[in-house]
């Protein structure tokens, strides 16, 4: 009998970077009860890019992960991979060719997309590994909403049942409600792996930086920087963060009014009730209600003040800096 492959997809915003830590951390354990997840990285973002720009073939990439399951003490049936970037490519082809040595089956996680937009659009300028949307304002970011092809779940999902087979997807929705004991579990749960006993506990990966400082790194130019020197920068960052007034207490990352809200969701309606129907039977895709009319907005601004602004984000960004060069000069 073929293994079966489970290829993680996405999307991002829903725990993908807490679950691959998961995972990785639990290497070991994770054998024991018939599972690998191979190649000793938390991402598989490499092997993948290497897939689709052909640096290796499917068959190859079969074969190695074959020899190396092969070669595990336990017998392994299901094997994982996992890259939140898969869901990005409008094809994916080069995948469905895993269905000649696999069992392959296809997990996507959906997040109702004004709440991911807006958590999108705070990775974006935390990150900042694309230009295109590491400085723009939220307005400039909505006007390319059409970009972020994948979100269209309804449509996108179409293109993975004609590759794989609707029997073969796997839909999970990031919401509290549909979600049991978190979205780790609920990943695990969907496909079978249920037995975790003994297996370490999932950690928080990823954490949101406050609105004022998310508006003080979109102005920063973190993109022009080197990954490590750019990690350096966004780690204090985070630091400073936590240290100000206020930090570390969850604060509003809402930033569509409602009207702007009740807007986005009504074009993406259809799509998500034909979702909700067919991998549910039920016509509604999201359970939690809009948020209320009156509920607070993100302020995505600066300090007035520019002696505040100096105190409170830049010097201290300086001295990280300082210390950070000086850390370098001692090894």
């Amino acid at each position: 009998m073929k293994r079966t492959l489970i290829l993680h997809i996405g999307a991002h915003r829903t725990a993908t970077s807490a679950l691959q830590d998961y995972l990785h951390s639990n290497f070991e354990k994770l054998q024991e009860k018939g599972f690998f997840y191979p190649f000793k990285v938390r991402r598989h973002l490499k092997l993948v890019n290497n897939l689709f720009s052909g640096g290796r073939t499917p068959a190859e990439v079969a074969q190695n992960i074959t020899e190396r399951a092969d070669k595990r003490p336990q017998r392994i049936h299901t094997v994982i991979l996992s890259d939140e970037d898969i869901c990005m490519r409008r094809d994916l082809g080069v995948l469905a060719a895993f269905r000649e040595w696999f069992d392959v089956k296809v997990v996507f996680t959906l997040r109702r997309q004004d709440s991911w937009l807006e958590s999108w659009f705070f990775q974006n300028i935390k990150w900042q590994w694309n230009r295109k949307l590491s400085h723009c304002t939220f307005d400039e970011f909505m006007a390319m909403r059409e970009d972020f092809h994948w979100i269209h779940y309804d449509r996108y999902l179409h293109h993975l049942e004609t590759l794989f087979g609707q029997e073969n997807i796997i839909v999970n929705v990031h919401e509290r409600d549909q979600m049991k004991d978190g979205p780790i579990e609920a990943f695990c749960d969907s496909i079978g792996l249920t037995d975790r006993s003994g297996f370490s506990a999932p950690s928080h990966i990823n954490e949101s930086y406050s609105p004022a400082m998310s508006e003080f790194m979109r102005c920063l130019p973190l993109d022009e920087a080197g990954p490590d020197y750019r990690g350096m920068l966004t780690t204090a960052c985070a630091r400073i963060d936590r240290a100000r007034p206020g930090g570390g207490k969850k604060q509003s990352e809402r930033l569509m009014p409602p009207e702007q809200r009740a807007a986005v969701m009504a074009d993406y309606a259809a799509g998500n009730r034909a979702v909700a129907r067919r991998y549910f039977n039920r016509e509604e895709l999201f359970f939690d209600p809009l948020p209320a009319a009156d509920a607070p907005l993100a302020r995505m601004e600066l300090p007035a003040d520019s002696y505040a602004l100096m105190r409170d984000l830049v010097t201290p960004l300086l001295q990280a800096v300082i210390a950070h060069q000086a850390a370098e000069k001692k090894q």
